[in-house]
């Protein structure tokens, strides 16, 4: 199934929110994304909807084995371009920036052909 790139960056998100807090609030996700909460809310109604979170009796937002899956690869994908960003002489800030806008749309073939190349340079 293919999903949409800010579905993507929704679920990389509520990852990142639960490894800060421990659990996942809607408001946390609108914070760092920088959106409101009825964008949230409708953002969270797809996700529900194709399996990619569950909410718990607080009504905390809870990633499925698939929605974690997505996150982890994208999450995963945002912390290897921003090292090898910063690595090559980027800032931090816009390795971050970069990594985001590069994360989604890289093929496997070339992140893979990245990762080996990191792995044989010195930090």
């Amino acid at each position: 199934m293919e999903i949409r790139k800010s579905a993507e960056d929704y679920l990389e998100t509520m990852l990142m929110v639960k490894e800060q807090y421990g659990y996942i609030r809607s408001i946390d996700v609108a914070e760092k994304l920088g959106v409101t909460k009825p964008s949230v809310s409708y953002a969270t109604k797809l996700l529900r909807e194709n399996g990619y979170i569950t909410m718990d009796h607080a009504n905390m937002i809870v990633l499925t084995e698939s929605g974690m899956e997505i996150a982890n690869r994208i999450y995963t994908r945002h912390k290897v371009l921003t090292d090898f960003f910063e690595r090559i002489g980027v800032s931090s800030e816009n390795a971050r920036e970069d990594a985001c806008k590069v994360e989604h749309d890289l093929s496997e073939e070339t992140f893979d052909a990245l990762c080996r190349h990191i792995e044989s340079i010195p930090k």
